[in-house]
């Protein structure tokens, strides 16, 4: 008899242990869907700053991609190398292109920001440049990104001639580092700035870090035309 109210009472607390681990496990998978759901949250639902702070930020006299006179200006400054500006060429420029720069709504200014342990930065921001004086820049900009594991300079000078640029001239032009100082020139902008990695960009003078997905351009330039 002693023995079947033991294995009773053995079989209650077993089953209470049961609950409250069961309740618990509801708890915290209860508390990260909240959590995910969070983070997740859409920028547009109140995550923009009413009154965010903006600076001004000179375009210089670098290559627009757009209507030059579009209400909204985006300058990137950015780095042929890294890896997350490639990303946003490929997963969010192609978008903002369509919705924005295409409709004459907003303007796209890339300026160069080399980050100095990508090796091979420089010197493709710089033909870059080069190819900017043979008026190719959008379409060397956009082999760069297509190619970023081949950025060496005979790299860099097939490119020109896939393009069909003046090849004599664009070659002279990088080896002379001819563009050296119109590359450090950006940089040093950025730095003034605050930038301190790639890709940043300035929406109409907002600063946005990182490689964004378009949600998060598309909430800023809304919030900058109304």
């Amino acid at each position: 008899m002693e023995n079947a109210k033991l294995l009773t009472g053995l079989v209650v607390i077993v089953l209470l242990l049961s609950v409250v681990n069961l309740y618990q496990n509801l708890s915290i998978n209860s508390n990260v869907k909240m959590l995910s759901a969070k983070i997740m949250e859409p920028l547009e639902n109140n995550n923009l700053p009413e009154q965010p702070v903006k600076i001004e930020v000179s375009a210089d006299d670098d290559s627009v991609k757009g209507n030059k006179d579009a209400p909204i200006t985006i300058i990137e400054f950015s780095d042929f190398q890294c890896p997350f500006c490639g990303k946003f060429f490929t997963d969010t420029l192609p978008e903002l292109e369509e919705k924005y720069i295409k409709t004459g709504k907003a303007k796209l200014v890339y300026r160069d920001f080399p980050l100095e342990f990508h090796p091979f930065a420089q010197k493709a921001a710089e033909a870059s440049e080069c190819a900017h004086e043979q008026d190719k820049y959008w379409e060397y900009h956009n082999k760069l990104f297509e190619n970023q594991n081949a950025l060496d300079i005979n790299s860099l000078k097939q490119y020109a001639k896939d393009l069909s640029l003046n090849t004599a001239k664009f070659n002279d032009c990088l080896d002379s580092g001819k563009m050296s100082a119109e590359v450090q020139k950006d940089f040093a902008d950025g730095r003034k700035y605050g930038v301190s990695g790639t890709p940043t960009f300035y929406v109409n003078g907002i600063q946005l870090v990182g490689a964004h997905p378009f949600e998060t351009f598309d909430a800023l330039i809304k919030q900058q035309l109304q």
